[in-house]
């Protein structure tokens, strides 16, 4: 293994954030309000599964122990499993994760388990039918929930529920997420609604602090959990009467970016250092052969070096990112 990447801060990256589509077929108010809309831009065909071998061998040989495949849907590409495959196969990735919006898993999730895939995410932003139609502009709750169960069902011994916190939607119903995994292996991951350049208006509205929660948690006995240096930004609390976990996703909160050890590759080939940041650099002209890796490593740790501290969403700049679909969120 090479020295593993790492930046000016003496920051470490451990975990690749890695899109294989911007396509989605929900659309999340937070995310896609208006449906998937193609870019129509020259090139704009994804990674190819050679092109994904080939970042991936490159990040899992200097350090990267965690890979998490992400979109849009990720499970709208035909060849998802195979993806799963390549990356679980790739010496040094110990995780490997997804991040899916559940409406596929009931038929499929025994075939990604078989294929390497050893951690799931489900979004799934209100336990209320109406609500969840409401926000995903999808009407598939149960159709989702059937995909959780299904996941344990196949031997998956945790399922990690993303939710995206928003003022008078869902942050009122955290007693009935907390009853729902009570006796269920669920870490919920309540997730702050974050600003992009498309989403202004709708974060005014909704913004809530995760604080709060935080602040109930701890009120009611929940305790923090210490962090694996591959694990995401999520602050986990546990409770003795409780199976589940809750998770706390606070980008807004002081030093939320001091322990950041992700980098992001977007379904274009493009290295992305922060979520909230620049255009992207280009890698794709250096993932057409085997024999380019070294030149791919050095580039990588070379654009490293431009890595900010912080993002700056604490002065209302949310960088270029029109909403999470274009770079896997």
């Amino acid at each position: 293994m090479a020295q593993p990447f790492e930046d000016k801060f003496q920051r470490k990256f451990y975990y690749l954030r890695l899109s294989v589509t911007d396509v989605c077929n929900f659309k999340c108010t937070y995310c896609l309000p208006d449906g998937y809309r193609p870019s129509g831009t020259k090139n704009s065909a994804f990674l190819t599964l050679p092109e994904i071998q080939r970042v991936v061998k490159a990040f899992a040989y200097c350090g990267t122990s965690k890979v998490r495949i992400t979109g849009g849907e990720p499970s709208l590409r035909k060849d998802f499993t195979e993806i799963i495959q390549t990356v679980a196969g790739q010496h040094g990735v110990e995780k490997v994760a997804t991040t899916t919006n559940g409406y596929r898993m009931a038929n499929q999730v025994m075939a990604w388990k078989q294929a390497g895939l050893t951690d799931i995410n489900v979004s799934v932003d209100s336990l209320d039918p109406r609500m969840f139609q409401q926000i995903t502009g999808e009407n598939r709750f149960y159709q989702v929930m059937q995909g959780i169960e299904r996941a344990f069902e196949v031997g998956f011994t945790q399922v990690k529920v993303n939710v995206v916190l928003m003022k008078d939607l869902n942050a009122h119903t955290m007693p009935q997420f907390l009853a729902w995994i009570q006796h269920r292996p669920i870490q919920l991951r309540f997730i702050e609604l974050m600003q992009t350049g498309e989403m202004d208006d709708l974060f005014a509205r909704h913004h809530l602090s995760g604080v709060t929660l935080r602040n109930q948690l701890i009120a009611d006995g929940w305790l923090l959990k210490a962090r694996a240096h591959h694990d995401g930004p999520a602050q986990v609390y546990w409770h003795p009467d409780y199976q589940g976990e809750v998770g706390l996703i606070m980008p807004y909160e002081k030093d939320f970016c001091h322990s950041c050890n992700r980098l992001r590759i977007s379904a274009l080939g493009k290295l992305h250092l922060c979520l909230f940041g620049e255009q992207g650099l280009s890698l794709r002209d250096l993932l057409q052969e085997d024999s380019q890796q070294s030149a791919l490593i050095e580039r990588i740790q070379t654009q490293l070096q431009h890595k900010s501290v912080s993002h700056f969403l604490h002065d209302g700049n949310t960088g270029i990112t029109p909403h999470f679909a274009s770079i896997g969120g």
